[in-house]
């Protein structure tokens, strides 16, 4: 098992962060790699709650993620259990959100643990790099 630890600054305060990691609104400015849409975001944020996305990238291929929220901590820590819907190996990881106040915003610290090899880690790197970095540009202007 391998992780990523991802780090972006972004210019909103930790609670409007919170907002967009946890509402359907909030992830639709945001989720996926690249400019498609996102097609559904559900949530239920308690622990024990559940999520589930959906979205569509540029190439129209579409990919859905869901899973169990384990720790809600508004608005500095978030975090859940992550599994693509259509891996019927049962491939579960943990996704986790930390987010810092700064003079300037938030500091965000992004972790995907429990990736199966360095293959699966690189391709959620770049998956996650790209929409972390759509996260940014949202609050940048």
């Amino acid at each position: 098992m391998t992780s990523l630890t991802l780090v972006r600054r972004i210019a909103a305060q930790p609670a409007t962060v919170f907002d967009a990691l946890t509402t359907s609104d909030g992830i639709a400015c945001w989720w996926g790699p690249d400019g498609g849409p996102v097609l559904l975001a559900e949530t239920d944020v308690r622990v024990g709650g559940r999520f589930r996305v959906r979205f569509r990238m540029l190439d129209g291929s579409e990919h859905e993620s869901s899973g169990e929220y384990l720790r809600v901590d508004p608005p500095h820590h978030l975090a859940m259990s992550w599994r693509w819907s259509d891996d019927e190996d049962g491939g579960e990881s943990r996704v986790e959100f930390a987010l810092r106040a700064t003079d300037t915003g938030t500091e965000l610290t992004f972790t995907h643990s429990g990736l199966q090899d360095e293959a699966t880690r690189a391709s959620h790197e770049e998956g996650w790099g790209g929409a972390l970095d759509k996260l940014v540009r949202h609050f940048a202007g």
